[in-house]
């Protein structure tokens, strides 16, 4: 490999080890064993260098989790069957790459004081529910705007509420099949059971 693919490989593994914060331009220099001059030759500057390893490992987070998505699904399985197994697949992929995740959490805290991080987030919105769709819906080409809008963001906000839960308490985190069972419920209008008669017993507020 060359300066700048040492660099990449030297920053997605110190990212790994010491978090986005922690990680510092002479870290990444030791890991690669390129030198401080290479990183504005090559990147411009250590945090574009951080960037760009955090988009190569969330691109191979994805690929790797489509092959197991792909390689997972039952067979006849009905469409709560299938997104289940989606649900619960996408969990233990959370487990095998748990410092990245980590890492995924303390990268989003820091978009308040990075105007460049946070630009790059929001400008990667349209294709992170495009990737979404290709997991749960099987989608092998871009989706149009409507679906991404609807059913894309229905995705991505599903599986963010996910991950984040995962990492902050891994066992109290909803499997797939209670996931699937909420939607029932909310769908159902049961998420919340009748409501209550108000004191007195004369419900919603009339007279009997």
């Amino acid at each position: 490999m060359g300066h700048r693919e040492d660099l990449l490989a030297g920053a997605k593994a110190c990212l790994l080890e010491k978090g986005w914060v922690r990680t510092t331009a002479r870290d990444i220099v030791a890991a690669s064993g390129a030198n401080l001059a290479s990183i504005g030759y090559h990147y411009g500057s250590k945090d574009a260098l951080m960037m760009a390893a955090f988009i190569k490992m969330t691109e191979e987070w994805g690929d790797s989790m489509t092959r197991a998505l792909e390689s997972g699904a039952p067979a006849g399985a009905s469409r709560a069957e299938l997104l289940t197994a989606k649900l619960d697949t996408l969990t233990a992929g959370f487990e095998e790459s748990r410092r990245f995740w980590e890492l995924q959490l303390e990268v989003v805290g820091q978009l308040g004081s990075n105007p460049e991080l946070k630009k790059w987030f929001a400008g990667v919105f349209p294709e992170g529910r495009d990737g979404m769709l290709t997991i749960f819906e099987g989608l092998g080409r871009p989706a149009d705007e409507e679906t991404k809008r609807t059913s894309g963001a229905f995705y991505h906000a599903l599986f963010i509420g996910m991950w984040v839960q995962w990492v902050i308490e891994a066992e109290s985190a909803p499997t797939g099949a209670e996931l699937v069972e909420g939607m029932h419920r909310v769908l159902a209008g049961l998420a919340a059971g009748p409501s209550p008669a108000p004191a007195g017993g004369v419900p919603d507020g009339r007279e009997g």
